[in-house]
């Protein structure tokens, strides 16, 4: 018979989000139980030793493994257990004698061997993962020397070992302008960043810090199409693109490097929500959920980057937080309306035109407080922009912003008791300054 621990909220991801989760469902009175598949915790956040975290929640900047290290510590103060360097190769769903669902996770760790681990709420905390040159429709032949900007991070950061002695940058997202910055204080020469859209990707801070106060020059409208070289990275052609990324004929030219870095984008990580029956927002690539992170699942909630992916991780701790106190009030029967089918009234959020995304997809009204909005917008607006949210012809949101960007992510606060009753949905709207719709 195959061993099993119970637990009431089991975390899956042992990153800021799924920390900041354990502890909270801790908190409420939860026995949780933490997986990692790595042999430490913190997730990505061991291997930024940058600073710039935790300027939200804990008003100082602090490195990475210093973040993380703060959540860690809550966790070993906790009676919780932890399971480390354990893979999860499939949850299942089971339904027990009083209706009720319970998951269980089919577990494997070195220590332990194969083991269940059970719950009656579980918490998504995977985060997500970086896009690769395939993904990105680079040509050419494969040779050693190109790397994710997060395996770059990993081999300086934690392994200490140097990649290259010239490098090309390809996007700027905000992974990608730290690494620059990072292999040129190693001693390594970045011979520019080169960035297929019309207009930067990353935070304007890591473009001040990371490329302007550094020197290095940033190519917009202009992407890596081939790779040459056989063992290794020889050289790579650049060539500047049209506002559809089409490469324009003639502007193609060969830039000698024996490293190439990739920064072009992250993929939530949710093929367990996709095996639960989770289903995705298109935009986020994230399932939909509700402020308290609830899926359409009962008792799968989902958090941080495995939900959207988030610029700072103080974010990704409140989302945590939220979704591991829901996950432990759903698991104890603390809530209310914890059946769906009594006292949870759930009505969409719908983002319109100029948002590129809003998360939550759906409110709660049953739920007390105010319900926490993170948008982007689709596009760079200045001069001024209004964001209003209507129920109905109440507006129970009006904030206005001096200017948008799509990589800076920003926070609102709805209001759920100025929502008139019969509401059937709250819509967000965008307008500019000199008035219009976006």
């Amino acid at each position: 018979m195959i061993p099993r621990s119970d637990y009431d909220v089991i975390v899956l991801g042992g990153g800021p989000a799924g920390l900041a989760a354990a502890v909270a469902a801790y908190g409420e009175g939860a026995k949780v139980g933490l997986v990692e598949r790595e042999e430490r915790l913190g997730g990505i956040l061991k291997q930024c030793v940058h600073d710039g975290f935790g300027l939200v929640r804990f008003g100082e900047q602090l490195a990475g493994p210093e973040y993380a290290q703060r959540f860690i510590e809550l966790v070993a103060k906790a009676p919780m257990e932890v399971h480390l360097k354990t893979f999860v190769h499939r949850v299942r769903k089971t339904e027990v004698a009083s209706g009720r669902t319970r998951f269980i996770l089919e577990c494997v760790s070195k220590e332990r061997g194969v083991y269940e681990a059970a719950a009656w709420a579980l918490v998504l905390a995977t985060g997500c993962r970086e896009r690769t040159d395939r993904q990105a429709f680079i040509h050419g032949d494969r040779p050693a020397g190109i790397l994710t900007a997060g395996l770059a991070q990993h081999l300086v950061n934690i392994e200490g070992l140097l990649p290259g002695h010239r490098a090309v940058v390809l996007g700027s997202g905000d992974i990608g302008l730290i690494m620059a910055r990072r292999l040129t204080l190693e001693g390594m020469e970045i011979e520019g960043v080169y960035e297929i859209k019309g207009e930067p990707s990353g935070l304007s801070r890591n473009l001040r810090q990371c490329l302007e106060d550094f020197g290095i020059p940033l190519h917009l409208s202009t992407t890596v199409t081939e790779v040459h070289g056989q063992r290794r990275v020889e050289a790579v052609t650049v060539a500047s693109v049209d506002s559809r990324g089409q490469v324009r004929a003639g502007t193609e030219r060969r830039v000698p490097c024996d490293t190439l870095i990739l920064s072009v984008g992250l993929i939530p990580e949710n093929e367990i929500a996709q095996s639960l029956g989770l289903a995705l927002d298109l935009s986020t690539r994230g399932p939909r959920v509700d402020q308290s992170g609830a899926s359409a699942v009962d008792g799968v909630f989902v958090c941080g980057n495995a939900l959207h992916v988030n610029d700072l991780v103080d974010y990704v701790s409140e989302s945590g937080e939220t979704a591991g106190r829901a996950a432990a009030e759903f698991a104890l029967g603390l809530e209310s309306n914890r059946e769906r089918g009594a006292g949870r009234r759930a009505i969409p959020l719908k983002a319109g035109p100029g948002f590129l995304y809003a998360v939550p997809q759906s409110l709660d009204l049953s739920r007390p407080g105010p319900a926490v909005v993170y948008f982007r917008s689709n596009s760079t607006i200045k001069d001024g922009v209004r964001v209003t949210a209507r129920a109905g012809d109440a507006t129970i949101l009006d904030k206005r912003y001096a200017a948008l960007r799509p990589p800076e992510m920003e926070r609102v606060e709805i209001d759920l008791a100025a929502i008139p009753p019969g509401t059937d949905s709250v819509f967000l709207e965008m307008e500019r300054k000199e008035g219009g719709r976006v």
